[in-house]
């Protein structure tokens, strides 16, 4: 996200009610239309309408048309977009899903191997979606999408280090960092297999706080 489309976003969450709307989206496991919004939230239909066209304008929300109403006109259900940010709402069936799949994943007998090549294929796709980019820029919009904080120190012109400064895995990072901390990595691999950056060493939360990954330009 650029700089005049993130200060568009912030303009956007800025009006309280706005606010409102956008965190019960974010709490919510499924899409809600316009009047569970506004009976949740106490508000007018019609004064809730306009906050989420201005919020899909900006790239907040994605729409869909549920064409299962039996009665007047199909009605629209919004969603936090892919891209959007969580604000550490996420509905609890997210994490609870990621601990239970985790749990699949040992009782499997899966390693860090396995979980580093699930991250690459993701982290491929991932790329393919960011047509344009460099590959810095690519790698470090990846990592701010999924909550890393990037902090990059350069020492030459050839490597250069990329701290997380959070780790949106963190717990269930500290449960398995082989599986999970691995995950990352192949995610890292994957966003930037298709470019002049490689991965050379990552270090995990196993071996430092915060975790980190020396790159060079291959």
């Amino acid at each position: 996200m650029d700089s005049a489309a993130r200060l568009d976003v912030l303009k956007a969450l800025g009006d309280n009610t706005r606010y409102a709307i956008y965190l019960e989206l974010a709490r919510s496991a499924s899409a809600l239309a316009t009047a569970d919004i506004a009976a949740t939230l106490d508000l007018h239909p019609n004064t809730v309408r306009p906050h989420l066209e201005r919020m899909r304008d900006v790239g907040l929300l994605d729409v869909r048309i549920d064409h299962r109403a039996t009665r007047g006109r199909p009605q629209h259900l919004y969603c936090l977009a892919s891209d959007a940010p969580s604000l550490g709402l996420e509905p609890p069936v997210f994490p609870t899903l990621a601990r239970m799949l985790l749990r699949l994943a040992e009782t499997a007998g899966l390693d860090g191997e396995d979980a580093a090549e699930a991250g690459r294929e993701q982290g491929q796709i991932e790329a393919n979606h960011a047509h344009g980019q460099g590959d810095v820029e690519r790698m470090v919009d990846h990592l701010v999408k999924f909550g890393f904080d990037p902090e990059i120190v350069s020492e030459d012109p050839d490597d250069f280090t990329v701290c997380f400064t959070n780790c949106p895995f963190a717990e269930l990072a500290k449960a398995n960092p082989d599986i999970v901390c691995s995950l990352h990595r192949g995610l890292l691999e994957g966003v930037l297999s298709q470019g002049s950056v490689q991965v050379v060493e990552f270090r995990s939360v196993a071996d430092r706080r915060p975790c980190q990954a020396e790159l060079t330009f291959a």
